[in-house]
């Protein structure tokens, strides 16, 4: 995107906000395009990005989009449901996926795949989503683990199946990462109320998890004896240029406070506006999700249902909460277990520089760079993170040596879960 789009697309989005604030008649005309722009943040981004023209008609793309969702098995998986409740009264969804009875002398060949043939320790692994994503978003790594090892995907507040959060929606409260952090000690609380745990934390879940050590290390010091940090930061991003030229970045966030303020404000109409810009918000979100040409149109779909599924005034409600995020002091709190940093080469939203730092002020981690991977490597390269993350297991002492993965995590619009 040159210099002088990203402006005018700044200055469009402006528009709409000052048209929302003075009630204007334009208004509605303004929400498609800022609607997609709003989608630009609904996939972690803060401007738009050059979209090549549709060459196929707009029926035919509703109708390959209802025939990706009826074929794509990602996001099918389900556990035992519970629920937990946060510190203001949220109520927060989990799942557990139990492990498989004692098999004795016969091992299953997905337990004998990831672990060798000793039975895994009792070790629960809590896995933590994104910003505008949910739980489904570990779709690849909850098959390959499913049954091996006891594991908990929970959605955040106000996202997935969890309830708004009561004290925005009540109060008007801003939402903060500590208050995420709370609300995975909740999660924890109820769901794995004893024995060691696994935090592995994607994008915002990172940061969550960062979150939950500032206000409880000795949680941390007494049962956590392993974590993944995904594609995700402990500070700075308010310095993230999400590719933009310095122009483009500068006048988005000259003006973003305001439209966030009345995007969130006309969430009805701005809903209707990303409905109508279907096929340019599908273009953002493979954009700023993925990097790699060849990732499965029905994985790409996936994706944006889940980010399409977050309502526009939570998409705005979280946003502010990022540029305020510094949770650097808080990972000496990891410095004693093992850790997996892990993150896509060209992940845009929380660039894999910042990962870096997260290695360098834990230098007994192992760091991995993905290459040809973007923000939501998880599900564009899903092999190597639940390799990654079955090695990380095993140097954690909750599994026997050994571990491989193989034939888990195919974006194949066939694979199915063994």
């Amino acid at each position: 995107m040159s210099e002088s789009s990203a402006e005018a697309m700044a200055d469009v989005v402006a528009a709409a906000a000052v048209a929302s604030a003075a009630g204007s008649a334009n208004w509605r005309r303004a929400t498609g395009i800022a609607g997609a722009a709003i989608g630009v943040l609904a996939a972690g981004a803060a401007a738009g990005v050059a979209i090549e023209r549709m060459t196929v008609g707009r029926g035919m793309r509703r109708r390959a989009r209802l025939a990706l969702d009826s074929a794509g098995p990602y996001g099918a998986l389900r556990g035992t449901p519970g629920k937990a409740y946060a510190d203001d009264g949220t109520e927060l969804y989990y799942e557990v996926d139990d492990v498989e009875p004692d098999p004795g002398p016969q091992v299953s060949p997905r337990r004998r795949r990831l672990f060798g043939r000793k039975a895994p320790a009792a070790v629960t692994v809590v896995f933590c989503h994104g910003y505008c994503l949910s739980q489904d978003s570990w779709h690849f790594q909850r098959a390959a683990l499913r049954g091996v090892v006891r594991t908990v995907h929970w959605d955040q507040r106000s996202h997935g199946r969890s309830g708004r959060g009561v004290a925005q929606t009540q109060d008007g409260v801003p939402v903060t990462i500590e208050e995420l952090g709370r609300d995975l000690k909740a999660v924890l609380d109820a769901a794995v109320p004893e024995g060691p745990i696994v935090l592995v934390g994607h994008s915002m879940g990172g940061m969550t998890i960062m979150a939950l050590a500032a206000q409880y290390p000795e949680l941390i010091r007494d049962r956590v004896v392993a974590t993944a940090f995904v594609g995700t930061s402990s500070g700075r991003l308010g310095e993230v240029s999400f590719g933009l030229p310095v122009a483009g970045v500068n006048a988005v966030r000259r003006v973003l406070p305001g439209v966030l303020k009345a995007l969130g404000q006309q969430a009805e109409l701005v809903e209707k506006g990303r409905r109508a810009t279907a096929d340019l918000f599908a273009g953002i979100i493979k954009r700023y999700s993925f990097a790699s040409r060849d990732v499965d149109p029905a994985v790409e779909r996936f994706a944006e249902r889940m980010i399409e599924s977050t309502p526009i005034d939570v998409v705005a409600e979280f946003y502010p909460a990022f540029t305020d995020h510094d949770k650097t002091e808080a990972l000496a709190c990891f410095a004693d277990v093992p850790v997996l940093v892990l993150a896509g080469v060209q992940d845009l939203i929380t660039p894999s520089e910042h990962s870096e730092v997260i290695a360098d002020l834990l230098p007994d981690a192992e760091l991995v760079l993905v290459p040809d991977a973007g923000h939501l490597v998880m599900l564009e390269h899903p092999e190597a993170v639940t390799d990654r993350l079955a090695d990380l297991l095993t140097r954690a002492g909750a599994v026997p040596a050994g571990a491989t993965v193989s034939g888990y995590g195919s974006t194949s619009s066939t694979a199915q879960p063994r």
